[in-house]
C-alpha cells in the first residue's frame, strides 16, 4: 500500500512546473471560490412590451396584438430598454443607497460585493458594478423585452427588477404627457389667439353700429329704396293728378295743394336718396367700412371654428399616440440561486487547465526537439 502510494507521489512529481501551473494550481483556486467562497447569486426576470392603440407593426406578435386594437410602440420601446442600463435609472433606484448597501452587504463574499476594500465608493464606480448585475435583451421579432436583474438574495432581486419596471413605466408616462402637452398645448394656444381674434373683431363691429347708429348698411338701404320707390309712385300719381287738373279747369283751386305735394314729395325723395347713397353719411359710403368689420368678424369666426377643430383633433390623436408599458411576466422572486454552478466551475477550469497543460507541453516538446 505504501509502495503504490509512494509511485503515485513520484509520478506527479515527475509531471513538472507546468502542470502544477496550467492544471493544480487553477483548479485548487477554483474549489476554493467556488465550494467556500463564492456567493449565491438570485435572478429575477421579467418580460414586457410597449404598445400604442394606434401604430403600424408588421411583425407577427405585433399583427397579434391588433387584432385586440393594439400595435408596438417603436420610439418609446428604445427609449424604456436604453433607461433601464442608464445611471438616471441606477439614481433612482438607490434612492436611500439601497443598492449599494445591498451589493455590499458585509455577508457577500469580498470576490463578489461591491467595493470590497472600500476604495471605490462613487456613483460611477456603483454604475459600472450594476451593469454586470443587469441585462435588457430585446426581441425584434416580437418587439418584447426581456429584464434580468441579479442579486445577492431573491428579495432584492425581485424588489429591483419590480422598481426598474415601475420606472420605465414612469419613463413612458413623461414622454405621453410631454408630446401630449406639446401637441395639445400649441392647438390650446392657437384656439386661444383665434378666440381673441374673434372677440376683437365682433367688439369692433358692434363699437361702429353703436357710433353710427347703422345695423346693417345693405338693408338699411333697401328699406331706403323702397321707401323712395314708394315715395316717386306717389309722386307720379300727384303729377298725373295736377295735369287732369290742368287740362280741366286751370284756374282749380287744387292745382296749389297738388304742386306743393309734388314738391314735397320731391324733396323727401331727394332727401332719401341721399342718405341712401352720395352724401358724406350716406348708406353706400359706411356700407365700405360696414363690409370690412363684418368680413374681419366673419373670417375671425371661421378662423375660431377651425381652430377648434384642430384642437379637438389634436386632443384625440394625442390620446391615439399613448403608449403603455404592458406586462407580459412579472418579476419573478427566485426560490433558489441560479448562479455560480459550482462543481460545474471547478470542472471547467480543470478541462482547460489540462488543454491549456497539453498544448503547452507539445509546444515545448517540439521546441526543444527542434534545438537538439
Amino acid at each position: 500500500m505504501k509502495t503504490a502510494l509512494c509511485n503515485k507521489i513520484m509520478k506527479l512529481t515527475k509531471l513538472g512546473w507546468l502542470f502544477y501551473a496550467c492544471v493544480a494550481l487553477p483548479t485548487v483556486i477554483a474549489f476554493f471560490y467556488f465550494i467556500m467562497f463564492a456567493s449565491d447569486v438570485y435572478t429575477s426576470e421579467a418580460r414586457f412590451i410597449v404598445r400604442s392603440p394606434n401604430k403600424p407593426e408588421t411583425t407577427g406578435f405585433g399583427v397579434l396584438l391588433k387584432t385586440v386594437g393594439f400595435s408596438n410602440a417603436g420610439d418609446e420601446i428604445f427609449a424604456a430598454n436604453d433607461y433601464l442600463i442608464s445611471r438616471d435609472a441606477l439614481r433612482d433606484l438607490n434612492a436611500r443607497e439601497a443598492v449599494k448597501k445591498s451589493y455590499g452587504n458585509p455577508n457577500v463574499s469580498i470576490f463578489d460585493k461591491f467595493d470590497p476594500m472600500g476604495f471605490d465608493s462613487s456613483f460611477e464606480d456603483l454604475y459600472q458594478y450594476f451593469k454586470r448585475k443587469i441585462s435588457v435583451e430585446y426581441d425584434s421579432s416580437t418587439s418584447i423585452t426581456t429584464l434580468r436583474v441579479q442579486a445577492f438574495n431573491a428579495s432584492d432581486a425581485h424588489k429591483f427588477s419590480e422598481a426598474l419596471l415601475e420606472q420605465a413605466e414612469g419613463l413612458v408616462n413623461r414622454l405621453n404627457e410631454r408630446a401630449r402637452n406639446d401637441l395639445v398645448g400649441t392647438s390650446r394656444n392657437e384656439v386661444e389667439q383665434a378666440r381673441e381674434q374673434a372677440q376683437y373683431a365682433s367688439q369692433a363691429l358692434a363699437a361702429y353700429r353703436d357710433r353710427s347708429g347703422i345695423i346693417d348698411p345693405e338693408k338699411q338701404a333697401e328699406v331706403q329704396i323702397q321707401m323712395v320707390s314708394k315715395l316717386q309712385d306717389q309722386l307720379i300719381a300727384a303729377r298725373i293728378r295736377l295735369d287732369q287738373v290742368r287740362s280741366l279747369a286751370s284756374q282749380s283751386s287744387e292745382i296749389t295743394p297738388l304742386q306743393s305735394q309734388i314738391a314735397g314729395l320731391q324733396a323727401s325723395i331727394d332727401q332719401e336718396l341721399s342718405r341712401a347713397a352720395g352724401g358724406k353719411a350716406s348708406l353706400s359710403r359706411a356700407a365700405i367700412e360696414y363690409q370690412r368689420l363684418l368680413f374681419d368678424e366673419q373670417f375671425a369666426q371661421k378662423k375660431l371654428a377651425a381652430t377648434l377643430t384642430a384642437f379637438e383633433a389634436a386632443r384625440v390623436d394625442a390620446q391615439n399616440k399613448q403608449a403603455y408599458v404592458e406586462r407580459i411576466v412579472q418579476p419573478s422572486r427566485p426560490d433558489e440561486a441560479q448562479d455560480p454552478h459550482r462543481i460545474r466551475g471547478v470542472i471547467a477550469t480543470l478541462a482547460m487547465g489540462l488543454i491549456v497543460w497539453g498544448l503547452l507541453s507539445m509546444l515545448l516538446a517540439s521546441l526543444k526537439d527542434h534545438m537538439e
